[in-house]
């Protein structure tokens, strides 16, 4: 049975850490991506689909960008609701021995993009965290690029779309026990156009990553 590389060894176990987001692996003067992510990337941005020799019988499918121009990339698909993991070369391939050691130095999504040039000037960029507990949902609601930071809590699904349609976030994080809540949330990725993750830590999560915002609010409805 064909073995893989230790590039591509290190490649698959990265992107088994990122299974949700578009790998940017930094190889040399670009950024590569490789298997379904070049398959689809290939597609949205109109790249050439390219093949690369990794120790399996068949060329891995691969496609790539120039690191120099690659946030014009990153923004067009986070533009598009992906989410888009950077890994980046931590050593001087020149100097390394044996493999260059690579890793994964930020995650950008549309709620947490904050190159200016992709953003409109005219509205916040927010990003929403969602927890549902106890017949209430706890809203925070942040723009990284300015600080502002809300929080709600809300006792009924219509006060809750209000909050949503009021900050129009492009990315929302949501508890487990939202799924379940009754929400469509189908329908509310569909109605806002926004990227909808899961996560376990919800709202206490949401506080921690913006803890050095500036402007906070706190009301109640």
């Amino acid at each position: 049975m064909a073995e893989v590389s230790p590039m591509m060894q290190h490649y698959l176990q990265t992107k088994e850490q990122y299974k949700d987001c578009i790998l940017f692996y930094r190889l040399g003067d670009f950024y590569e991506m490789f298997f379904d992510d070049a398959i689809m990337v290939s597609k949205e941005l109109e790249l050439t689909l390219t093949g690369k020799n990794c120790g399996l019988e068949e060329r891995a499918p691969m496609c790539g960008v120039p690191f120099h121009a690659a946030d014009s990339y990153i923004n067009r698909l986070v533009s598009n609701g992906h989410k888009v993991a950077i890994c980046e070369q931590m050593e001087d391939p020149k100097q390394a021995k044996g493999i260059v050691k690579r890793e994964v130095i930020r995650v950008v999504t549309p709620g947490t993009n904050t190159d200016m040039a992709s953003l409109d000037e005219a509205k916040n960029n927010y990003i929403m965290s969602i927890v549902y507990t106890e017949d209430k949902y706890g809203i925070a609601t942040c723009d990284v690029t300015t600080g502002d930071f809300f929080t709600t809590e809300v006792d009924a699904e219509r006060k809750l779309l209000d909050e949503v349609s009021r900050f129009n976030p492009s990315e929302i994080i949501c508890n487990e026990a939202f799924y379940m809540s009754g929400i469509d949330v189908h329908d509310m990725k569909t109605d806002y156009q926004l990227l909808f993750q899961h996560s376990t830590h919800g709202i206490f999560l949401m506080v921690l990553q913006m803890r050095h915002c500036f402007h906070i609010s706190m009301y109640r409805q």
